[in-house]
């Protein structure tokens, strides 16, 4: 590219990202060439309405109803993918676009996750930009800190809140006493949740954003499928009173951890102490803790989502570009990326929180107690609520008593299997609750 010349940019995708983008780049022009000395112009777009109002004026460039072709074009310098989906015409105009050596920026975390690994070879095959900063965490600078702004330190944990949907809910059920079903249906009409929420609801987003973060933090390849999720549906008012009774919060992490047997990479509902800081982050916002050799605890925090903070995201891959600047789209040439090990099962530091509806009849704690003991699960506290039964379809008009138990750190084996010994003395009716307790 000429770098006196104004950076000629196709954008293909023109929803809410995608129109604050435009917006941004037509707006700031004088800014931008005073802080780059060059400028950088949006000459053509591909979207798949022409008449839709956006909210921004595209009468200047290109249209294209091919995005392939849009990636193709000679009247751009640079293509930035915005539409979504782990394959198709995103995937194909990736490519389309780096086989000719014009640098890439997108922020699509279901491509990468399934697909980082191919296109960041092909990048380096053509010696081409590769960004993505968008992709995880929206407008938080995650992964040009774990590129670029590390050092020598080595990632040892990350852990972190990336999904701004279950955020708000959590946020909201904790703060309200709303249920789940009626927070979900709040963020949907806000427009924080999707009309089908699954994607976000059940942890999917969650375990996209942190397959990514596993490989720049481990240096290994992206292993999205190789990861326990699990998401907040069946979260309850009374796991949200009792683990508020004993100062905890619930949050579901994602969590990707170096260990003697391999990486652990996983998605699920968490209690956090009230006094962490990560219990501190609320709505929408997104958090990414980093847990380093040299610089011991790093905590980014912001708008995991939304128009503006996501553009903000994109225009710095974009001027990463205008700059020259080159390094390796996961941290390490894709041929020094070691496989994905995937560590076993082991002991969990901070025990487990068990929420179990049990018959209100003379031995069933006992008996749920002794299993426990059987199994050499050690039990922190043992609490009854019989105010805060769980309507279960299973106990119909059945007497029965929420009893949560907290055990010592144990293995996770160990407890999936002694419940289902509990469950199969009949003393307990329902699907018990296992939430993972994090004592940061």
């Amino acid at each position: 590219m000429n770098d006196d010349a104004p950076l000629r940019v196709g954008i293909a995708g023109v929803g809410t990202v995608g129109a604050s983008l435009i917006s941004m780049l037509v707006n700031e022009q004088e800014r931008m060439t005073q802080r780059f000395g060059r400028q950088i112009v949006v000459t053509g777009v591909a979207a798949r309405s022409r008449s839709k109002d956006r909210g921004v004026d595209l009468s200047e460039m290109s249209w294209f109803d091919d995005p392939v072709a849009l990636a193709k074009s000679d009247d751009i310098d640079l293509f930035v993918e915005l539409m979504g989906g782990e394959d198709g015409p995103a995937l194909a105009s990736i490519r389309a676009a780096l086989e000719l050596g014009k640098p890439v920026v997108t922020a699509n975390k279901a491509l990468i996750a399934k697909h980082g690994v191919d296109i960041a070879r092909l990048a380096e095959q053509t010696n081409t930009q590769f960004g993505f900063e968008a992709a995880v965490a929206g407008g938080i600078p995650i992964i040009k800190t774990l590129r670029e702004g590390l050092g020598l330190a080595q990632v040892q944990r990350v852990y972190g809140i990336m999904n701004g949907t279950c955020n708000y809910i959590l946020t909201r059920m904790t703060n309200e006493g709303i249920n789940f079903q009626d927070c979900l249906k709040d963020a949907q009409e806000l427009g924080y949740a999707e009309a089908d929420p699954t994607f976000d609801i059940e942890g999917f987003d969650t375990a996209h954003k942190l397959a990514i973060l596993t490989s720049l933090c481990f240096g290994c390849k992206i292993a999205a499928d190789q990861m326990y999720v699990e998401g907040i549906t069946r979260i309850d008012q009374a796991d949200i009173k009792v683990a508020s009774d004993l100062g905890f919060d619930i949050k579901l992490l994602g969590v990707a951890q170096r260990t003697p047997d391999g990486i652990e990479q996983r998605v699920h509902p968490t209690l956090v102490p009230k006094s962490s800081t990560i219990a501190g982050i609320d709505g929408v916002l997104n958090a990414v803790s980093l847990e380093t050799d040299h610089v011991e605890e790093l905590l980014l925090a912001g708008p995991g989502a939304g128009g503006d903070a996501t553009a903000a995201s994109v225009i710095s891959d974009i001027f990463d570009c205008a700059r020259g600047t080159h390094v390796p789209p996961l941290g390490l040439p894709v041929d020094e990326l070691v496989p994905y090990d995937k560590a076993r099962m082991r002991e969990h530091e901070g025990g487990y929180f068990i929420r179990l509806n049990a018959r209100d009849i003379p031995g069933a704690l006992a008996a749920i107690a002794s299993r426990m003991g059987e199994s050499d699960i050690s039990l922190e506290s043992v609490i009854q609520r019989p105010d805060l039964v769980v309507n279960d379809p299973e106990t119909k008009s059945e007497a029965t008593r929420t009893v949560v138990l907290i055990t010592q750190k144990t293995l996770e084996q160990s407890v999936r299997q002694t419940i289902d010994r509990i469950a199969a003395d009949g003393f307990i009716v329902g699907k018990p609750q296992v939430i993972r307790i994090e004592r940061f």
